[in-house]
């Protein structure tokens, strides 16, 4: 069974991560999704809620996948990661040219670590690649309307943390 290993932070998760997640699914029988854990960094979601809101997402889009995918926290390196969780696939999103340059690095890196493990980059669809959880998080805290940008039960999330000012 081939298993893929899709890391990243998903504070909160995007339709760009949702997107990556998708063509990932079609290139292994099991997904992971590992939320990196940063004791130095405090994220607007916890682990918790970060990996219902990614199945609670996935559910809107392709409910019968769930079953395929697992969501865990890693807080070691993603090949090591990617490894503990039995995974030959480790799957990056890219946006740009400036993460590809980025990723490319990065790759290098984890194929000397884990020649074991193969690198593959996946592009956000073109609605979603200037999308970021950095920017969504920064609208969202200041009133803005991220339905665009992220999923559903994501956005209802957002709206929770951060209520709408009143307007006078």
């Amino acid at each position: 069974m081939t298993t893929a290993f899709y890391p990243g932070s998903f504070d909160p998760m995007t339709n760009g991560h949702l997107d990556v997640l998708l063509q990932a699914l079609a290139l292994g029988e099991k997904l992971v999704v590992g939320i990196g854990i940063h004791p130095g960094k405090q994220p607007l979601f916890s682990f918790e809620e970060r990996a219902d809101l990614i199945r609670a997402s996935l559910k809107e889009v392709l409910p019968d996948a769930l079953s395929r995918v697992t969501v865990v926290d890693f807080g070691n390196l993603v090949v090591d990661a990617a490894r503990d969780n039995g995974a030959s696939i480790l799957i990056r999103g890219l946006r740009d040219g400036t993460d590809l340059d980025y990723e490319m690095q990065m790759a290098g890196m984890n194929r000397q670590m884990a020649p074991d493990i193969q690198t593959v980059f996946l592009p956000a669809g073109a609605s979603s690649r200037p999308i970021t959880a950095t920017l969504v998080r920064q609208i969202a805290s200041m009133g803005g309307d991220v339905s665009a940008f992220v999923p559903g039960s994501v956005r209802s999330a957002l709206a929770a943390r951060f209520p709408a000012k009143d307007q006078d």
